[in-house]
């Protein structure tokens, strides 16, 4: 199953600029680990010390967020887009 990932800008860094990358994975715990074996560092920016998804990141499969779905074990159909997207807080 390939996946198409949307890296977020503050993340860009570690993907060499992209902004998408194309990655296998059935689950989006797949996804990351495969995201991050491509662009290592990519992963301790995304999971915390726990191994869960940051709290101020949000991860969706398609328009579906993960943290109302599997979390991590939420399933990635092939050709499926995951976004990453970092909260953004002010006032």
């Amino acid at each position: 199953m390939t996946a198409t990932v949307r890296i977020p800008t503050p993340l860009r860094g570690v993907t060499g600029g992209a902004a998408t990358v194309a990655v296998d994975g059935s689950t989006v715990g797949e996804v990351v680990t495969s995201l991050e074996a491509a662009h290592p560092g990519v992963a301790e920016r995304i999971l915390d010390d726990s191994g869960g998804v940051r709290r101020f990141v949000n991860v969706f499969v398609d328009d579906e967020d993960i943290r109302f779905a599997g979390g991590l074990n939420t399933a990635v159909p092939d050709g499926a887009t995951v976004s990453i997207i970092p909260a953004v807080a002010g006032g």
